[in-house]
């Protein structure tokens, strides 16, 4: 397969134009054009289509029992309902779809008007009372250029005292979930990108700390690994922890560690003799359709991620023995 560029590169928009602009450093021109098609080709265009009254799926994150997808449905009906505004709005960010074409701002501006959560009836741009949840809405609002002020406020002031955050916390809890914690980490990192006035610098570092002392998926008290699905690479990861959804963040923050070192020759050794990494661990749940071939065979995303990772890792950091680049 070579670098894989060409197996990557027959993909979707959506794929396609983050490896022209993370793994072959084209032309500026040719990657915003290929952008510009995540909104009028394929799963971009497709999850555009599926909106209605404003919602994905009937609801912000958990429609109705009553709802059911139009048409056969995918995915495990007894899961998560991955097909509702949030999930579905997180993916259009994975996908990277331009927050300023008409289409894209249409649907934005419907969720703004006519979604609201399920726990308490606040609008969707308000936020609800979970951190993972508020977290992913801070990143898509953010993304999207609408006002999450109260939210990042909120998240704030629910920093727990080890740096992290967790959704337990209002039961009691007084220990982070690495899951908590990244869904945050990505809604801060997005809202300081997009010029968001509010200072989150410090709880960010203290977010990444919390992470990095743990070399990501390690206990601090014992140093064993907490959970081995962490170490399988899911996509879309939803609200799910793993690390290479750590790394694809301390690389999109650009920060450097050498405390990140055992997770990236995680990643690195998971690559196949075919230069590929596998989907693995899906989350069980509806979807709007079908990306990739399933669990344990070459995955488009994950390989994508993976390589950018690495990319990124080895810009600055020499290879160990034994792991050059294959």
């Amino acid at each position: 397969m070579g670098d894989g560029t060409d197996w990557l590169l027959d993909a979707d928009p959506a794929i396609r134009w983050q490896v022209l602009r993370d793994l072959m450093d084209v032309p500026a021109a040719e990657v915003v054009a290929e952008r510009a098609r995540v909104a009028e080709a394929g799963w971009g265009k497709r999850l555009l289509g599926l909106q209605a009254d404003g919602l994905w799926a009937g609801g912000a994150c958990f429609p109705s029992s009553a709802w059911r997808p139009p048409g056969p449905a995918v995915g495990d009906s007894n899961g998560q309902p991955w097909t509702a505004t949030l999930p579905t709005l997180r993916l259009l960010r994975d996908f990277g779809i331009d927050p300023s074409y008409p289409a894209v701002r249409a649907a934005v501006g419907g969720v703004r008007q006519h979604c609201t959560w399920e726990y308490a009836g606040e609008p969707f741009f308000d936020g609800e009372v979970e951190p993972c949840i508020n977290g992913g809405t801070v990143a898509i609002g953010a993304y999207f250029g609408e006002n999450v002020e109260n939210i990042v406020v909120r998240l704030l002031g629910e920093q727990l005292d080890d740096g992290g955050w967790n959704c337990e916390a209002e039961r009691g809890s007084t220990r982070s979930s690495f899951h908590s914690t990244m869904c945050v980490l990505e809604g801060l990192l997005e809202y300081e990108r997009a010029g968001g006035t509010m200072p989150v610098g410090d709880a960010r570092r203290r977010g990444e700390e919390y992470l990095l002392a743990r070399s990501l998926f390690r206990r601090a008290s014992t140093g064993q690994i907490v959970d081995p699905d962490w170490l399988q690479f899911s996509f879309p990861a939803q609200w799910h922890y793993d690390i290479l959804r750590g790394l694809e963040y301390f690389r999109s923050a650009d920060t450097r560690d050498p405390r990140l070192a055992e997770a990236v020759e995680v990643v690195r050794d998971k690559q196949q003799p075919d230069g590929t990494w596998l989907l693995e661990n899906t989350h069980q749940g509806l979807i709007h359709f079908e990306m990739e071939e399933g669990d344990g065979k070459p995955s488009r995303w994950n390989t994508l991620r993976a390589l950018r990772v690495l990319r990124w890792y080895d810009a600055e950091q020499p290879r160990p023995p034994g792991h050059e680049r294959r």
